[in-house]
């Protein structure tokens, strides 16, 4: 049973009046049996829902009945929006307007709801950043939602990876993405829009200078055209493989999500041994060396020469460290 959408029967009735569970149903996109249960269940929290019969009747609270769904700040209600995520609302600086919203939400409701709710919450954690990784803890980022919010220019120091490493730019903020524990700012710049990671802003101010998102910009989808786009630059070659099965079963683990999906589209039937031949994307020689490195034996590259010899190379280098009279 979801809290949720029992809520969201209760506001429905409140906003709109009497209505049909029929009604219901249509608005919350549930069957009408299941409309039937959760007033069913409004009912038993305690919400005084009534029935009133006949061709124009339905569902309607008793008069003058209302949830204290008021005196939130504008802050608060922002928070709301992110009180499942209260990591990412910590970094964005409204931990405090997600704990407020929370009580002032539960208080709203009736004890069999807010029961309820208190139960959902204690059965779902959300931990955003990546395994292996340290989350990152920008310090602009806070300032960063001011500039998205207010729509004010910001004035950066920017650390990058080509030269000169360190930029200067005004940037126009549109929105914020959250991807692995890395926050992104998507922003416009002198000439175009493009992403920005936060904790490469080496300085921030915040502008005078107001600006306006472009009409019908879409933060959602801009970020999966950008992904695309990231996937299509970040493999520029290929390279042919050899895995075993335990190779295969290890890939989730050691590689990309990317890679996984190459070789089960592209694995050859298995041989006598197991072993199955495939075609993966490789952004650099050395960095697809490092990366095969992982499988030790239960890989080997057929192709093309370069990496096959990079991978010799290293395997050799590493014969010579560890082998016999090695060390110091």
């Amino acid at each position: 049973m979801s809290a949720g959408r029992l809520l969201s029967v209760l506001l429905l009735l409140q906003s709109r009046g009497r209505m049909s569970a029929r009604g219901i149903a249509g608005e919350l996109g549930v069957s009408v049996r299941t409309a039937y249960r959760d007033l069913a269940r409004l009912q038993a929290a305690g919400v005084p829902v009534y029935a009133e019969p006949g061709p124009g009747g339905g569902y309607q609270l008793l008069d003058g009945y209302r949830t204290r769904l008021t005196g939130m700040s504008e802050g608060e209600a922002r928070a709301l929006f992110l009180a499942g995520l209260p990591g990412p609302a910590a970094d964005l600086g409204l931990a405090t307007e997600v704990t407020t919203a929370r009580l002032k939400l539960l208080a709203a409701l009736p004890a069999g709801l807010r029961e309820e709710a208190a139960r959902t919450a204690a059965v779902f954690h959300l931990d955003a950043p990546g395994w292996y990784r340290e989350p990152e803890q920008p310090p602009y980022l806070p300032l960063f939602v001011d500039a998205v919010l207010d729509r004010r220019a910001v004035d950066v120091r920017y650390r990058r990876w080509r030269e000169p490493q360190e930029v200067d730019r005004r940037l126009r903020p549109y929105g914020l993405v959250l991807k692995s524990g890395v926050w992104y700012l998507v922003a416009a710049g002198r000439s175009r829009t493009a992403t920005y990671r936060v904790a490469q802003v080496l300085e921030a101010a915040l502008s005078d200078e107001p600006f306006d998102r472009p009409e019908g910009f879409d933060l959602g989808a801009y970020w999966a055209a950008y992904l695309e786009d990231f996937e299509a630059r970040r493999y520029t070659g290929t390279a042919t493989v050899r895995l075993s099965p335990r190779g295969r079963r290890r890939l989730p683990d050691n590689v990309p999500p990317e890679v996984a999906r190459a070789v089960d589209s592209t694995a050859t039937a298995a041989d006598a041994d197991g072993w199955v031949e495939a075609v993966i994307p490789t952004e650099s020689t050395e960095h697809a060396c490092g990366e095969l490195l992982r499988l030790g034996t239960d890989v080997e590259v057929v192709a093309p020469p370069e990496l096959r010899e990079a991978m010799a190379t290293t395997v050799g280098a590493l014969a010579r460290t560890y082998g016999p009279g090695a060390g110091r």
